[in-house]
């Protein structure tokens, strides 16, 4: 079998549900050796179970700098080397304008924007020269969503990240792109509502989209092991919607 991705050391940030365990199986099934992060040890093991031996969880929190220190700290050690890091870690809930707290903004923006930005960064010295970074966009970010503006642009930030972070490694040949999906069952999309409404939620996402029916996170995971082999070697600065058409009609 020809694993696209065989003895590539990758880096899942928020790997523990949802795109961020989809994507980590993926990479591992084409050949990686996945790290992920996550906040909660359980959730941790129980995803480094299903991923399988080439997995290893580190448990930290992407909005704390120390944690992140202590992340590639480890993956140093442990491989000496980052190939493909997707910065995947972030979420948000909703509330329209007039409701907006400063708590909601705050911790929206510590996990989507600066949790991206030092995550990144601090891959840096670690990351080979060639390498693949990909972060996590939505296409909350280019369509009005009502009680969803701050996610919505919190993700138009990571958007414009790679377009100016590209040409800063531009000389070290890495590149760096946004996956955005369009709505996926995960957790997190039907933890917005409560569980009564979560049906009714996803009929209603569902029905915006072309192909009649919402993403499956395995979906969102083949696109990101895509954009981190070598077949993806000429995108950059790209941003790659995976949302069934729901914002490009």
């Amino acid at each position: 079998m020809n694993l696209i991705l065989q003895d590539k050391i990758a880096l899942v940030t928020g790997g523990t549900s949802g795109i961020g365990l989809a994507t980590a199986q993926e990479l591992a099934a084409q050949g990686a050796r996945v790290f992920i992060t996550g906040r909660r040890q359980a959730e941790l093991d129980a995803a480094v179970a299903s991923i399988g031996a080439t997995a290893t969880g580190i448990r930290a929190d992407a909005a704390q700098l120390s944690d992140l220190d202590a992340v590639y700290a480890q993956i140093a050690r442990q491989a000496g080397r980052l190939d493909i890091l997707f910065a995947n870690a972030g979420g948000g809930d909703m509330l329209p304008l007039g409701a907006i707290t400063e708590e909601h903004f705050d911790r929206i923006f510590s996990t989507n924007v600066r949790g991206v930005l030092f995550t990144v960064q601090k891959a840096l010295p670690l990351l080979s020269d060639k390498a693949s970074v990909i972060l996590t966009g939505s296409t909350a970010a280019i369509q009005g969503t009502p009680g969803f503006s701050v996610y919505g642009a919190s993700k138009a930030a990571v958007r414009n990240f790679a377009r100016s972070w590209a040409l800063d490694v531009k000389d070290r040949g890495i590149r760096i792109n946004v996956v955005s999906p369009g709505p996926v069952q995960t957790p997190g999309l039907g933890g917005l509502v409560p569980e009564d409404q979560r049906q009714g939620l996803f009929d209603a996402l569902a029905a915006q989209v072309p192909l009649g029916r919402l993403g499956e996170p395995g979906e969102i995971g083949k696109v990101v092991a895509f954009l981190a082999s070598d077949a993806a070697s000429f995108i950059n600065a790209a941003e790659l919607f995976v949302d069934g058409g729901m914002a490009q009609v």
